[in-house]
């Protein structure tokens, strides 16, 4: 690991090292407003408020989806603002969030702080950190967004174990305290620092356009002038209808599984035990992908690599459905964890790749507000074949057919951009 840290990440660590770190801090700051940190106090909260199961699922899931319209409101702030101001924006509302969660006297509260932490953190704060990537490194955009990338597994191994000690020590309220004030003191004055000398994006824009499109007339037509592409432009291309469900499905299947994996643990005969190792196979393949994926998409182009990262968990769900015993825990989980580490660099670079940066920023969010969407969606959908005893093989092999149909249509994407 260490030698391919140094074989891959230099080049862009050279160009710019401080954006380069501010887009890693971003990103891992986001687990503050991720469901794998607020999963761990879902217990102790149903009890403090007396929420059933459906109703705490119900206020999540809508605080969930809250969180996306603000996302496609103002996800193109990042396009108009310095990076410090709409960083300072984020992080403050993803700290208020924490602090509401914290103090909540009554569901009403707990549900603003939930839209807060969703909004600022999964988000406009992750939202943020991937645009910086994918705007200021043109030349080694794809190293970029898996750099920063890489802050989703880092948070996911450090901010678990520490909130599930403090829940120990002191209770479920305590930890979000915690978060607001490791937000205000340390990680909002850390990634102010880094973007401090961020060029507006509006000039970063221009100069890009400038060096890829000199003497270039006012155009519209895709793959001339990509930076004149904007939000109104992107809906009238027929592309980006194909290319989007590739970009949503890692997401989608994920938290899908993962919101279910116990009852596909049950089913077939899984211990909590080999479940966990598994998942420690499934964060190693995730960051190890990550690694890959950028030198990747820089060689092949997002477009191109972008399905070729959906092959790994389309093996696993394969996998699953014809081998369902405990041998091919690992298997399947690792095969997910490395398509999360290539479609996320994929899938980061592919809207700048494909229509420029002079409103990556109002892009990105359209589509993830659609993501938030999906993974809102996904565990109800997967929950109500559960209910009607619909098999996990079935449900597997259902997923990786629409994980193959989603890949033929990134293709198709691609080659229509081309024409």
């Amino acid at each position: 690991m260490p030698q391919l840290l140094s074989r891959h990440l230099p080049a862009v660590l050279k160009i710019n090292p401080r954006l380069a770190l501010f887009a890693l801090g971003a990103t891992a700051a986001s687990g503050f407003g991720q469901t794998f940190f607020v999963s761990f106090f879902g217990a102790e909260i149903r009890q403090a408020f007396d929420l059933t199961h459906t109703a705490y699922g119900s206020l999540y899931s809508g605080a969930t989806l809250c969180s996306a319209m603000l996302l496609l409101r103002f996800g193109g702030l990042v396009d108009t603002w310095t990076l410090p101001k709409v960083t300072a924006l984020a992080i403050g509302i993803l700290a208020g969030g924490c602090l509401l969660v914290g103090f909540a006297p009554s569901s009403l509260v707990l549900a603003a702080g939930f839209v807060c932490i969703r909004f600022g953190g999964q988000g406009m704060i992750s939202h943020i950190g991937m645009t910086t990537a994918a705007r200021y490194f043109t030349a080694h955009r794809g190293r970029a967004v898996a750099l920063a990338a890489m802050g989703f597994p880092l948070a996911e191994a450090v901010m678990p174990a520490g909130a599930a000690l403090l829940l120990l020590w002191v209770g479920w309220r305590v930890p979000w305290v915690v978060g607001a004030g490791l937000l205000c003191l340390l990680i909002f004055p850390l990634l102010i620092h880094l973007s401090r000398k961020a060029p507006p994006p509006q000039t970063v824009a221009a100069k890009t356009a400038s060096e890829t499109n000199p003497g270039m007339s006012p155009g519209t037509k895709l793959g001339t002038d990509r930076n004149r592409f904007s939000r109104r432009d992107v809906l009238h291309d027929p592309g980006y209808y194909l290319i989007l469900p590739a970009t949503l499905l890692t997401p989608f299947t994920v938290t899908a599984l993962f919101f279910h994996q116990m009852a596909f643990a049950e089913e077939l005969g899984w211990s909590v035990e080999l479940l966990a190792a598994g998942f420690s196979i499934y964060a190693a393949c995730h960051l190890g992908a990550l690694f890959v994926a950028g030198p990747l998409v820089d060689r092949l182009g997002a477009a191109r690599a972008l399905p070729l990262a959906l092959a790994p968990i389309i093996t696993g769900l394969v996998l699953l459905a014809s081998i369902p015993s405990p041998l091919i825990v690992h298997a399947y989980l690792g095969m997910v964890g490395a398509t999360q580490g290539l479609a996320a660099t994929a899938s980061g670079a592919i809207w700048a790749e494909r229509y420029g940066i002079l409103h990556l920023g109002a892009i990105r969010s359209m589509n993830q507000a659609v993501m938030v969407v999906s993974t809102a969606a996904s565990p109800i959908m997967l929950g109500f074949f559960l209910d009607r005893h619909v098999e996990v093989t079935i449900l597997a092999l259902s997923l990786a057919g629409c994980a193959v149909l989603a890949a033929i249509l990134a293709r198709l994407g691609a080659w229509l951009e081309g024409r």
